[in-house]
This record gives structure tokens, sequence and C-alpha cells, in this order.
């Protein structure tokens, strides 16, 4: 169990680090004025949603062999599992917003997405929280 421990671990550094990247690009997007930027912008945007979604799909899936392994129970792990549903649906939004740009339709300036790159930092604090002092 410890290699899966592991793997879990990996995995999900791996997905907040394309998710804590992502909106950055964003921000940049929504800033971004010169065509060569933009269509360089939109490459990068597509490409690293792409390769963070299976990353994504692995933290999740060895997450639930840990659970399932270990047996763990309380209502710091149901929390733990609503927290990670609210970063897979920030996930899917931001596949929402990456195929935004990519059609040339945001709506949306820098500041808006400044905040929108903030979500995760909270998530994967209460998520550390959680795990590690399991508060309830």
């Amino acid at each position: 169990m410890l290699w899966l421990k592991a793997f879990h671990i990996i995995m999900v550094v791996s997905w907040f680090a394309g998710l804590f990247y992502l909106p950055r690009l964003f921000v940049n997007h929504a800033m971004a004025r010169e065509p060569a930027e933009i269509a360089r912008l939109k490459l990068m945007e597509g490409k690293l949603y792409r390769f963070v979604t299976p990353i994504a799909w692995l933290a999740i899936a060895s997450g639930t062999g840990l659970w399932l392994s270990y047996g763990f129970e309380g209502l710091w792990l149901y929390s733990k599992i609503a927290l990670v549903a609210g970063l897979y649906a920030y996930h899917y939004y931001c596949g929402i917003l990456v195929k935004r740009f990519a059609d040339d339709k945001n709506v949306r300036n820098h500041v808006f997405y400044r905040f929108f790159n903030e979500i995760p930092v909270l998530i994967l604090t209460a998520v550390v929280i959680l795990v590690t002092v399991k508060p309830f």
C-alpha cells in the first residue's frame, strides 16, 4: 500500500501543479493583445489541460484505492471527498475556459482569473488539514 500512497501523492501534486498554472495562463491570455502571444497561450492552455486531465483521474483512482484498502471512515473523509469533487468541478470548468479562449469567446478580464486562480490553493489547504489533523 505504500507504493499506492506514494503514487497518489505524486499524482495529487502533479494535478495541483497543473491547476495552479492553467489559470495563470488565463490571466496572461486575458491581458494579451498580440496575435502571436494569443496563439502561443491557446496552444499552451490546450496542451496543459489535455496533459493534466489523465493525472486528475489517476489521482482520484489511486485515492479511491487507498480508501478501499485502508477502509478509512469519518466526517473528515467525506469532507475531503466533497472537496475533491469540487476540485474536479473546477478542473472541468477550466476545460470550458480553455475552449472559450480557443474560440476567442472569453468575456472575463484578468482580475477575475487572478481570483479564480486562488480556488485550488484554498481547496489544497483544506484537504491537507483534513488528512493530517482529521479534525472530526
